[in-house]
């Protein structure tokens, strides 16, 4: 079938992306779907900073590629004759469909799957190959999900059904800004009622984090970023809020010591840096940020014995998404989890490059790309 999808053909493009352009709208051929396989209309896709992190080629990654990986879609067509799925089915996406053979999804390490990170590297299907295509050129997939687009195919296990009734702008949500914030400090962090907690980014995965942070009873938390429509959002949803040049005397003030845990969610070494160096000893500090590959890290390797601290990285919220996101969404039905409030902005597909500028700003916690369905 043919369909409409954002596709990128050149890293580094420089910014301003409305100007420049580096996703076009271009009509792609998408195959039907193989056994263990869905055929998904897009309902909502947000716009999060991994994307622009393959825009700007901090991430390289195969091109060309059909970009977006955090989504909500409804179900038009199966691969199996007997698949868990039915039409109709409503779906939230997960960027890392796990195996469930390899060494650490058998360890229960699902979001560490050997086999879907190897797909996702290379661009393809975790079943192989690509149902994407441009004439006669094959179109990388973007995570397994490409959903900056009307339709995409997808493996079953990326595929976690919800409830029709959640609106889809905010359903997308739960696949990427939410499992990943919310499960750092969850599931990662493990943050117990009373534990101070720093959270140093406040875009849709810091600021979900501080969510999770509210609903896990952390007591104080204590938030950063530079612009100031964030930290006045972060001072309502919970938090003692505050430019980055003012974490140090902040935490001081609250947390004499240092946090229990701190989290960070920039994607910079220097910030992974300010973050551990405000763990208090023997505390946590959880990075979710994805640096360019090229940043190294620079902490006193003594601290990690002598003041007994733990670092750790947080790859999707060491989330098990089937398992995760229906309890996250229990949590938001509860108004435990007001995920609504991280939605700055709905789209049409058409302003994508005008949504990564604003990302790339600061000005948007998530926007939403709303595709308009072909005719």
């Amino acid at each position: 079938m043919k369909i409409d999808a954002a596709v990128l053909d050149h890293h580094g493009i420089a910014a301003p992306y409305a100007a420049t352009r580096p996703l076009r709208l271009a009509t792609l051929d998408l195959a039907a779907p193989r056994p263990g396989e869905l055929l998904l209309r897009i309902d909502a896709a947000g716009v999060c900073h991994s994307d622009l992190s393959v825009v700007n080629g901090d991430r390289v990654r195969p091109v060309p590629m059909a970009l977006g990986h955090e989504a909500a879609a409804t179900v038009l067509a199966t691969g199996s004759a007997h698949s868990e799925f039915a039409v109709g089915d409503r779906v939230v996406l997960s960027f890392l469909p796990a195996c469930g053979r390899c060494e650490r999804c058998v360890a229960g390490e699902g979001y560490l799957c050997a086999v879907a990170t190897a797909a996702n590297g290379k661009g393809v299907m975790m079943g192989g190959g690509h149902r994407l295509s441009e004439g006669d050129t094959p179109v990388f997939h973007h995570l397994g999900v490409s959903a900056f687009a009307t339709h995409a195919v997808v493996d079953e296990r990326s595929a976690v059904r919800i409830d029709g009734d959640i609106p889809p702008e905010i359903a997308a949500l739960f696949g990427c800004a939410v499992l990943t914030g919310v499960g750092a400090v969850v599931n990662a962090a493990k943050v117990r009622p009373g534990e101070s907690v720093a959270i140093y980014g406040l875009g849709g995965v810091g600021l979900a984090a501080l969510l999770g942070a509210v609903a896990s009873g952390a007591e104080p938390i204590v938030a950063f970023d530079p612009v100031a429509a964030k930290v006045d959002l972060a001072r309502d949803l919970g938090a003692i809020a505050a430019h980055p040049r003012d974490a140090k005397a902040t935490i001081d003030r609250v947390a004499p010591g240092g946090v229990d845990v701190a989290i960070e969610t920039v994607g910079k070494a220097s910030v992974l840096a300010d973050a551990y160096a405000a763990t208090r000893r023997g505390g946590r500090t959880v990075t979710v940020g994805l640096p360019n590959p090229a940043e190294m890290l620079m902490i006193p390797a003594i601290s990690l014995v002598g003041d007994g601290k733990t670092i750790m990285g947080s790859y999707m919220g060491h989330a098990i998404p089937r398992r995760d996101i229906p309890r996250y969404i229990a949590l938001w039905r509860a108004g435990r989890l007001p995920v609504e409030r991280l939605l700055t902005a709905t789209r049409p597909l058409a302003q994508i490059n005008a949504a990564l500028d604003d990302l790339a700003a600061g000005i948007a916690v998530r926007q939403v790309m709303i595709p308009e369905p072909k005719a």
